[in-house]
């Protein structure tokens, strides 16, 4: 009889937990919150050993382990399913062929892509936000629309930052890829999740490390910034 492989605790929270940083969270009391009035000091202290409920785990051996479970779930998955880009004429379009060039690096994880668009919606008001690109692609089922142009791309309340600036409604969401920053520093500030990096979308500030900040000037749009982020993974 072959006998059940054991899984280690580390198996186990690195099936657990999308990122490191979440599961340092899970080890962080109420009680150390309310002592520290640092979530990033907190953090760090379980990263160190001195605070949480339960095994040390270093960061380059829970990235390790996400690694290893990740290939070992494409390894199993079916073939790349094809790109909602693919086999569409886009050679009238530079915000959809530039839309299109980073459609793959944004499912596959190679970049995390903030776009900022300002346009008006349906209602003639405008509106403007930083969309999550890759979170888009994953919870968007009607993304092939827009490179069809049966729809057009726009920042929804949903997103990572939305504002209509008629009835001066906003809402600011953070995604799986990435936390925002809104009380500590001047300005919207974006922290990647998987890297901690941090960007600046204010375009006199320095915008941080693996970023690069590409401003197209299209038709279909009053505005669009693409913040095109690329993460460094260790090996």
């Amino acid at each position: 009889m072959v006998e059940d492989q054991q899984h280690s605790p580390l198996d186990n929270v690195a099936a657990e937990f999308p990122t490191y940083e979440d599961f340092l969270d899970s080890q962080i009391s109420t009680t150390d919150l309310y002592y520290l009035e640092d979530e990033e000091l907190a953090r760090q202290l379980v990263e160190l050993g001195y605070r949480g409920t339960g095994e040390v785990i270093k960061r380059e051996e829970f990235d390790a382990k996400k690694k290893a479970i990740e290939d070992a779930r494409n390894n199993k998955k079916a073939p790349p399913k094809q790109l909602a880009s693919e086999g569409i004429d886009l050679s009238d379009n530079l915000f959809l062929q530039e839309l299109a060039k980073r459609e793959g690096p944004n499912r596959d994880g190679r970049l995390t892509t903030i776009l900022f668009i300002r346009h008006k919606n349906s209602r003639g008001q405008e509106i403007s936000g930083y969309i999550d690109f890759a979170h888009r692609l994953k919870t968007d089922t009607q993304v092939e629309s827009y490179f069809t142009r049966k729809k057009l791309l726009l920042p929804r309340p949903s997103d990572l930052s939305f504002y209509n600036w008629e009835t001066q409604a906003s809402k600011s969401t953070q995604t799986p890829n990435y936390d925002i920053i809104t009380d500590k520093y001047p300005g919207l500030l974006f922290k990647n999740r998987r890297d901690r990096k941090i960007i600046n979308v204010d375009p006199k500030a320095e915008i941080g490390d693996n970023t690069i900040r590409t401003t197209l000037r299209c038709p279909q749009y009053l505005q669009v910034v693409f913040y095109d982020h690329e993460t460094r993974r260790k090996a």
